[in-house]
């Protein structure tokens, strides 16, 4: 299927009826930076997360078969947006959102910036893989993919080695970094996921956001994880999507 953002990107989807657990709850997955709907790390998560909702999968803008170019974050968040719009109109009545990577900090950013939206917000965000600043360099994966980024050069490997095609432009505004925008989320149930031996964001990233939430964040630091999608096994995918469906709000007395 094919979903529209509020600004005109048409973007390839999938959705997945509950296999078996809550019909009334969809899971809105979120991929990392070069990866897309077909991905077979994608798909495994939605065939897991399937088991207990319904999973609505897309390829963000630029990535894939969906049009636009990718902002690496930044207007992703339209995305996110489309895609919870759908599973609510379709009636699920809670929708929860999670991300990989790029994807992680998307979905912060979308529960922080669409918490007062009726049709858009998520009810609980899962944050795996994460960073929680802009810009960060200190490692070599990254340095990596910043060369891709922000190279005419790279840009061509990302386009036909990735399938990726990445805006040539820089943010202006920078937008609100998952740091910031953690704060804002609350009282919407926040789990913050990162690997011990993630090549691309040390531990550091995932303490940061979960300081910048002030207590109210759940953290779960996995031994042995790497980066993302690809390395989130099939046991950690269950504990994720019970920690999604059992997430509620804590309200004030």
């Amino acid at each position: 299927m094919f979903l529209r953002t509020s600004d005109g990107v048409r973007l390839e989807a999938r959705y997945e009826p509950c296999a078996a657990g809550r019909a009334d709850t969809a899971v809105v997955l979120a991929h990392g930076f070069t990866g897309s709907v077909d991905r077979p790390a994608v798909r495994r998560a939605a065939r897991a997360l399937s088991r207990r909702a319904a999973v609505v999968t897309f390829s963000f803008r630029g990535h894939g078969g969906s049009g636009g170019r990718s902002t690496v974050g930044d207007r992703e968040v339209l995305d996110v947006a489309a895609a919870v719009e759908w599973a609510r109109a379709r009636g699920h009545a809670r929708v929860v959102t999670v991300g990989f990577s790029m994807g992680g900090s998307v979905v912060l950013r979308h529960a922080a910036l669409y918490a007062a939206h009726a049709g858009a917000r998520t009810d609980a965000v899962a944050s795996v893989s994460a960073p929680a600043r802009w810009y960060y360099r200190g490692t070599a994966p990254m340095r990596r993919v910043h060369w891709l980024i922000t190279r005419p050069s790279g840009r061509l490997v990302g386009r036909y080695g990735f399938g990726t095609r990445i805006h040539d432009r820089d943010w202006d505004p920078v937008p609100l970094s998952p740091a910031e925008a953690v704060p804002l989320i609350a009282p919407t149930p926040l789990l913050v996921v990162h690997g011990d031996r993630d090549p691309y964001f040390p531990l550091d990233h995932p303490r940061m956001l979960a300081d910048a939430a002030g207590g109210a964040a759940e953290l779960w630091l996995e031994p042995g994880m790497g980066h993302a999608e690809n390395a989130v096994g099939d046991a950690l995918l269950s504990r994720i999507g019970d920690w999604l469906l059992d997430a509620w709000p804590i309200m004030e007395a």
